[in-house]
């Protein structure tokens, strides 16, 4: 074969497979020699030394006709490569066998791809075995690959053809990869790796297999986009001038200075409201203004004590609500009569069950104080049962068994047959999700039915429905102060929104699945959203920018808590694994290993010395907080890697747990539902 025919053939496969970049750099370097070796018997000399050597032209040629290579090649290159990395060094073999999994998907789809379906169906289900516990979700999701249509039109298969698989491994590993590849001559396989797989190589010996948490991820973009989002600057800290804030600084007690203070931000804030109605068209949240205290430690000048590194104190970025002042003294009391609960010092805990929901019962919510308990059933119902109105019942004599309309039993009185719990009907579809208003006077709803409903506790009415999201809303949340609330959904989107507009405030877009979970950040100037997907994202309110995402889960993403102080962030999967995040970071301090299923829910005490966890294992967790942070911080020195036990465990008779609320008096609130098996 003449030389100018090789080099045709080399920048067409280049152009094939798009590779610009490298085919600007073949093309000058094929310049640059024409211009040194004039001469045609030192081109001929050279050309062994060129990088068109023969026998790299028979593999380029031989990779190039992609449309007659046969199907057999993927079955057989992927079923030498898997012999090759199950034989391998046990001290290598753990991060060899991370290149399996990306290799064996984009497999499938390139069989996919060139029309050869029955054979890519064959694949799939020959080596689907392999893969089965640790990626059943996704395989699910591509089993119903049935066409190269499927491809563009499937969101999940479309995102992996498009996005590149990020892997962490040891440079002694990455060596041994590419001789084997390049020694066996496996065209087909190194195609696959080099076109969707992004290698990290680290030096050092090969990471623990407890590493293999961050190993392998996903992310449009790749990781590095992933570290420049994380190099932006976040403001973590607790709300300036919170209840806690003047708690802190007022010794228990609040000053005559503050009540002062406090009236003239009410008439501040009714400023605000109405420059927020008036001037606010477009639905931004409106940064408040905040006046200095005068000639005291508020003001802005005297203010280093609280701009501490530990604790900084933060401006809201939203007009907040008036807090009534009976409701603020209220919130003061519970606040000083706060039990301090630590390693030694554990909480008391409330559970409430729910029985005989036949298996219809879909989340659980706990107001702050205790006092009302909801829960959202496939029915389309939402109930509230109010424990003192409860309580009352229960001690009536003549108690009696009776069954709502939807078959479900209940305990009801003599007194005119009262049924124990208020009924909201309205949405059309199964409810997924409620939250209680800081004040516990309304509650939000979210369902199947792509909806969102406002209802108020006091009139026992719906007061408002919120459309926005297109598929079924898995999760809505209150933020801390009320007024403002947070939904997500199947739709890959979260959504910030306020009482008073029926059109969101904030879209946030970025995940590549289902957002399953939200939870705002102490400061209300953030929320997180957990996806199935397998990360967790920070998105800032005012801009709806991503600012952080957290990478290191193995499964889809189902609960989220974010501690009093707005520094940590805790997230709970599928699999039962939790992980602590430092936001500031954007790195994991330490995984909480001990639950054995889905953990559904977490909660941090008052304080934040304390995480609880519950999970469809039917136990609640309570793990060191502090003790995690002080394991983060030897592992740093020591380079080692532990993981934290938790410090508890509280084990059910038999009821998954679907919801876990600290008091601000730090009682533990939890519910869930008796398993129909007990």
């Amino acid at each position: 074969m003449e030389e100018e025919d090789i080099e045709k053939a080399v920048i067409a496969y280049l152009k094939k497979k798009g590779f610009k970049q490298t085919e600007l750099a073949f093309q000058e370097e094929h310049q640059l020699q024409q211009q040194q070796q004039p001469q045609p018997q030192q081109s001929k000399n050279s050309s062994s030394n060129s990088q068109t050597d023969p026998d790299i032209v028979k593999l380029i040629l031989s990779f190039t006709s992609e449309s007659e290579r046969l199907p057999a090649q993927y079955h057989d290159g992927y079923s030498k490569l898997r012999s090759w990395a199950y034989n391998s060094l046990d001290l290598y073999k753990h991060e060899l066998l991370r290149v399996l999994y990306p290799v064996y998907i984009h497999c499938f789809m390139d069989l996919v791809a060139k029309g050869h379906l029955q054979e890519a169906r064959s694949f799939f289900n020959n080596f689907r075995e392999d893969h089965e516990t640790m990626h059943q979700r996704d395989l699910q999701k591509l089993e119903g690959v049935l066409s190269p249509s499927h491809l563009e039109e499937m969101e999940f298969a479309h995102t992996l053809r498009q996005s590149k698989v990020n892997i962490k491994i040891c440079q002694y590993s990455y060596e041994l990869l590419l001789q084997y590849l390049h020694n066996t001559q496996s065209i087909t396989m190194l195609g696959v790796v080099n076109e969707h797989i992004n290698f990290q190589v680290c030096p050092g010996q090969p990471g623990i297999i407890s590493d293999d948490a961050d190993a392998v991820t996903l992310v449009s973009g790749g990781q590095d986009a992933a570290n420049l989002i994380n190099q932006k600057e976040i403001q973590w800290g607790m709300l300036e001038d919170s209840i806690e804030d003047r708690l802190e600084k007022g010794g228990g007690s609040l000053l005559d200075s503050d009540k002062v203070d406090g009236e003239n931000k009410e008439v501040e804030n009714e400023e605000n409201k109405k420059r927020s109605t008036d001037g606010g068209k477009q639905g931004a949240p409106v940064k408040k203004s905040k006046k200095d205290k005068v000639g005291g430690a508020g003001g802005k000048t005297a203010r280093p004590e609280a701009n501490t590194p530990m604790a900084p104190k933060v401006k809201p970025e939203l007009s907040l609500p008036i807090m009534p002042t009976e409701v603020e003294h209220s919130i003061l009391e519970d606040l000083r009569n706060r039990v301090q609960l630590s390693s030694v010092a554990l909480p008391s805990v409330s559970f409430y069950t729910f029985i005989n929901t036949h298996n219809g019962l879909n989340c659980a919510s706990i107001s702050h104080d205790g006092s009302l308990v909801a829960g959202g059933f496939s029915d389309s119902s939402l109930k509230v049962w109010d424990m003192s109105k409860l309580g009352q019942q229960m001690g009536n004599s003549a108690l009696q068994g009776e069954k709502d309309p939807a078959g479900n039993e209940h305990m009801s009185g003599t007194n005119g047959g009262k049924r124990p719990y208020t009924l909201f009907q309205g949405h059309s579809g199964p409810v997924y999700s409620a939250s209680f208003s800081p004040l516990g006077d309304f509650i939000l709803s979210s369902s199947a039915d792509s909806t969102v409903r406002l209802w108020s506790t006091k009139l026992n009415a719906n007061l408002v429905c919120y459309k926005g999201h297109n598929y079924p809303v898995w999760d809505v949340q209150f933020s801390p102060y009320g007024h403002y609330f947070a939904s997500c959904s199947h739709d890959r989107t979260a959504r910030v929104w306020s009482m008073d507009r029926i059109q969101p405030l904030r879209i946030m877009a970025g995940h590549l699945s289902d957002v399953d979970c939200v939870r705002w950040h102490v400061n209300c100037n953030y929320i997180a959203t957990g996806s199935s997907d397998k990360t967790v994202r920070l998105w800032d309110i005012q801009t709806g920018e991503c600012v952080r995402i957290f990478i290191g889960h193995r499964s889809m993403i189902l609960s989220l808590a974010m501690s009093p102080d707005g520094r940590y962030m805790a997230s709970g999967d599928e699999d039962g694994a939790i992980m602590m995040w430092d936001l500031a970071s954007g790195r994991c301090i330490t995984p909480l290993v001990g639950h054995t299923s889905c953990v559904w829910t977490l909660a941090f005490s008052g304080e934040g010395s304390l995480l609880a966890s519950g999970s469809a294992d039917c136990t609640v967790k309570l793990w060191d907080v502090n003790a995690s942070a002080k394991m983060s911080r030897s592992e740093e020195k020591t380079g080692s890697s532990n993981r934290l036990r938790s410090l508890r465990t509280l084990p059910t008779k038999s009821t998954p747990v679907y919801s876990l609320t600290f008091s601000r008096r730090n009682l533990l609130f939890g519910a869930g539902v008796l398993s129909k098996h007990s």
